[in-house]
């Protein structure tokens, strides 16, 4: 058994980490993805007054003077809000941030890296976000446990696969920070939506839509090709998607 090379760094804010189980990819990978991940915090950091999303927002520099993942970012942002009919926005409060988007853009971006440098099996953590991918053992799944938004130091669910993104927003580490963007108000209404799905940067936003929709997220979760959901209410009610348990292996939690 092919013993893994683990990684933490800490970058945007939060902890980002690494577990990989190929043997062949060799340490430059690691680097490469530890400067991604760092590079991206230079450029969409809105705690950075010097970065480019920052002097963006600002109205100092035009889209065209910027790197031009963000605009990728912004075009990405842009297609999440349409699909969530307003619900998610890069401009929350009147106030240039797509940090909804760019973490799990990120994530899946370093593991596509991975793959390209030869990886079968790893798995890629920012901040709670997951992009998993191949096994960490032969015929055994990626577990990944969801941390409770009310009971602190237990698991809302188990999500177990082997080629899989998983995300969640809620109160759980940073309270209530989603915005709702009709009202500019904290979204105040569930206390997490954990989504499952294939592509990381799609599922991360979509959980940041669904929390700020609140109680009506349900429905167009249900609508959402190829996603599957868990959400928990303020009483720490959970209501999953009609395909949840077939999608992790769990039963009604």
């Amino acid at each position: 058994m092919t013993a893994a090379v683990r990684h933490a760094e800490h970058v945007m804010g939060t902890v980002f980490s690494l577990d990989l189980r190929d043997a062949a990819v060799g340490p430059d990978a690691l680097d490469e993805v530890v400067r991604w991940w760092h590079w991206v915090d230079e450029v969409f950091s809105t705690y950075r007054p010097e970065s480019a999303i920052s002097r963006l927002g600002r109205g100092e520099i035009r889209l065209d003077q910027c790197p031009p993942e963000v605009a990728e970012v912004l075009d990405l942002c842009a297609q999440v809000q349409r699909r969530s009919d307003g619900w998610f926005t890069a401009l929350p409060g009147g106030t240039l941030d797509p940090s909804g988007l760019v973490k799990g853009w990120s994530v899946e971006r370093a593991s596509a890296m991975l793959v390209g440098a030869g990886s079968g099996a790893h798995a890629v953590n920012g901040g709670g976000d997951v992009r998993c991918v191949g096994s960490p053992a032969p015929g055994t799944p990626w577990q990944i446990g969801i941390a409770h938004p009310l009971r602190p130091g237990e698991l809302a669910a188990v999500v177990a696969g082997h080629d899989f993104a998983v995300a969640t927003s809620g109160t759980a580490e940073r309270g209530y920070h989603v915005l709702d963007p009709y009202t500019g108000r904290p979204a105040d209404q569930l206390a997490s939506v954990t989504l499952i799905g294939d592509d990381l940067t799609w599922v991360d936003a979509y959980a940041t839509a669904a929390l700020a929709m609140g109680p009506r997220c349900g429905d167009w979760i249900t609508g959402l090709e190829g996603i599957e959901g868990l959400v928990i209410d303020l009483d720490g009610g959970a209501w999953t998607s009609p395909g949840w348990a077939s999608r992790t292996g769990n039963s009604q939690p």
